[in-house]
């Protein structure tokens, strides 16, 4: 988060331009991409991670949120991108060891997901970077 921070320099927001894949290099598999539309409020992944897609057996690049297959999960992932929305700030969610914030069968059992969100005009959030990342088994 702190990273997010520092590339935000006096904006509300950074945006997905403030970040390059060398940058990212380190978390880039576990990485998605999503595009942000209004009224209704909509989120559709630009870039699915891949070691995310792996696991869900799905791809997901270029679908919505509403194409997840099950709706439990669908409904709890709609849940956290609508409150970076609406809070516009960072919101992580942690599943096992204790802090269990985002209980979700679907989800390995301990993984944390952290969502930023992004404008390119530093008001507006009209991206969202989504990372994941659990311990191996």
């Amino acid at each position: 988060m702190r990273d997010w921070e520092d590339r935000r320099r006096g904006r509300e927001f950074p945006s997905r331009a403030d970040f390059t894949p060398f940058d990212l290099k380190y978390i880039l598999g576990n990485l998605s991409l999503l595009d942000v539309d209004y009224n209704p409020l909509r989120f559709r992944y630009r870039i699915h991670a891949s070691n995310l897609a792996k696991r869900m057996n799905k791809e997901m690049t270029k679908k919505s949120i509403d194409d997840i297959p099950v709706s439990d999960h669908a409904m709890r992932v709609r849940k956290h991108f609508s409150e970076v929305v609406r809070r516009r700030i960072p919101v992580v969610y942690k599943r096992g060891g204790g802090d269990s914030d985002f209980p979700d069968d679907h989800l390995p059992p301990d993984c944390e997901v952290l969502v930023l969100p992004l404008s390119s005009d530093g008001k507006t959030i009209d991206m969202l970077m989504s990372a994941m990342v659990w311990d191996v088994e």
